[in-house]
């Protein structure tokens, strides 16, 4: 098979790699219907996440079909349209039973496309099965589905309930164009062109008070300065993005802010109730999917989503075409 290989820092290619095969019983082995391209990737590609081994297929976030499993799983069987999570869980440490997946200590966490091979490739083989792929509702598509693996979940858990965002909050997010824009299409009360100040706009729009909550979604050190000016006394900074370089807390301005900032890997257990919602039509998935390209041109979808500033590009998904597709096509 063909997969998206991590060679070094600026190294990667899409090449022929080994078929995934079952590793234990827990393992299922899922055939890519559709993948995405996370910002965290492109860390990993620019050198930022150096756990990462040369040689190590990436990707984190993909819906396909089960072709086999281990003797122990139960959940799932060949034939089943699943979504693989970014987040493994054994189920058995302590963070799994507490539900915090993302920190899991039994062999799971965030391993796909991280310590392990990952899902940017044609299958891919998916530890504790069982507690790492949800079977998806047919009324939810696969390129809806695919933003559920990782980028809703996160931004659900590290973004809205770490940042303990409330009705009537005012929440600063973001400064590129093509993000402002579908911000605003989204809902968005307000938003800066790329050549204004975004501090002075969130001063004007909260009477000089600030932002009750700011979220960092970039993992840049001026991104993360920034948020901590932007906040107001008391309110909280909840950083998501993945930092490749250290960042100045400057606790000379903060400590007298009561301003709380927290930091947080996904744990995925927010999964099933998005899920829910977006079977439902409640979530605006697939609405946030710019550019879609086969497999074959993972290449291409990586240089358009790192030039996302020049392309628009929010977020990047390749696949074949999915099962509905294929059925209304047929029909």
């Amino acid at each position: 098979m063909k997969g998206f290989v991590f060679h070094g820092p600026g190294q990667s290619a899409w090449e022929e790699v080994p078929d995934p095969g079952i590793k234990e019983p827990t393992d299922a082995i899922v055939r890519v219907d559709a993948v995405s391209i996370c910002g965290t990737d492109l860390h990993i590609l620019k050198g930022d996440v150096p756990e990462v081994r040369p040689g190590t297929v990436l990707g984190h976030e993909a819906v396909g079909e089960i072709v086999e499993v281990g003797g122990d799983v139960r959940t799932v069987r060949p034939g089943d349209r699943v979504l693989v999570s970014c987040i493994s869980a054994c189920g058995r440490c302590r963070y799994c039973r507490e539900g915090s997946y993302g920190q899991c200590r039994g062999g799971g966490g965030w391993i796909l496309g991280h310590l392990i091979d990952g899902a940017q490739a044609e299958y891919v083989r998916v530890p504790f099965a069982d507690l790492s792929v949800h079977a998806l509702p047919s009324a939810v598509g696969s390129k809806d589905a695919v933003l559920l693996a990782d980028i809703f979940p996160t931004s659900y858990e590290v973004g809205v309930l770490n940042g303990r965002v409330r009705p009537g909050d005012t929440v600063a997010v973001d400064l590129a164009a093509s993000r402002l824009e579908a911000a605003e299409r989204l809902g968005a009360d307000a938003v800066a062109d790329a050549r204004e100040d975004p501090e002075l706009l969130i001063a004007d729009l909260t009477d000089g008070l600030g932002a009750d909550v700011v979220i960092e979604a970039v993992g840049a050190p001026e991104s993360f300065e920034m948020c901590t000016r932007m906040v107001r006394p008391g309110g909280h900074v909840a950083n998501v993005g993945v930092h490749g370089k250290p960042v100045t807390l400057h606790l000379e301005d903060l400590w007298i802010k009561n301003v709380t900032i927290t930091t947080g890997l996904v744990d995925t257990h927010s999964t099933p109730t998005l899920l829910r919602m977006a079977a439902a039509g409640r979530l605006p998935t697939a609405q946030l999917v710019t550019h879609t390209f086969p497999l074959d041109r993972m290449e291409e979808a990586y240089d358009v989503f790192a030039r996302a500033a020049g392309t628009g590009a929010l977020k990047v998904v390749l696949g074949e075409q999915s099962h509905e597709e294929v059925a209304v096509r047929a029909a």
